[in-house]
């Protein structure tokens, strides 16, 4: 395997060129620049990504959507390329809910899933809060949630007609949150984050 430094990381790259690679690392691409991705998450961001994948699948089984956990790769391209070569952004979000299956196929997802969420590590806050939140918005995302496990607050972003998130307010212990795109979906945020 070769290391990541082989490449120009200055360079762009397309979703045919990631393809490619067999590096160690794990690696975003977000307008056909390279993000490394952090470190294994930490044991916390694992135990919430788990309750929340397994608490959304369990509703999701015998349904028309699907959820994924990463490693999925999140294809997100301008307009209607289809082109691996014209894709310059491939995304691993921590969960997606995917309400389309035609999105589906054996790499993964092409084009924008209905909800993501974002479980924050020290590390990756700004690609995050700033990068993805950017190509998630123009992609189309429905919905998107920021977990902070350190704070234990949940931020939630939901596009408008207009094709922009507005940020609901923060939500955080004692409280109840539930997902725009799937209704059903209530998870009580003292048990989110009951699991030091």
């Amino acid at each position: 395997m070769k290391s990541i430094d082989t490449l120009d990381l200055n360079g762009t790259y397309s979703y045919a060129d990631y393809l490619k690679w067999e590096f160690e690392e794990r690696l975003e691409l977000i307008k056909g620049k390279i993000f490394k991705m952090s470190p294994a998450p930490a044991t916390r961001h694992q135990k919430i990504a788990g309750m929340l994948f397994a608490e959304i699948w369990q509703l999701l089984k015998y349904r028309d959507c699907q959820v994924f956990v990463a490693p999925f790769d999140v294809r997100l391209p301008r307009f209607d390329v289809q082109s691996d070569r014209e894709i310059f952004t491939v995304v691993q979000p921590d969960i997606s809910v995917v309400c389309d299956r035609k999105k589906i196929d054996e790499k993964g997802c092409l084009g924008a899933p209905d909800w993501i969420i974002e479980i924050l590590s020290p590390g990756n806050t700004r690609k995050e809060m700033d990068n993805k939140f950017d190509v998630y918005e123009e992609s189309g995302v429905k919905e998107y949630w920021l977990v902070e496990p350190n704070d234990e607050v949940v931020f939630v972003y939901v596009l408008i007609e207009e094709g922009k998130f507005i940020g609901l307010k923060p939500y955080t212990i004692g409280q109840a949150l539930t997902s725009i795109t799937l209704p059903e979906f209530t998870i009580e945020l003292n048990q989110l984050f009951d699991n030091k």
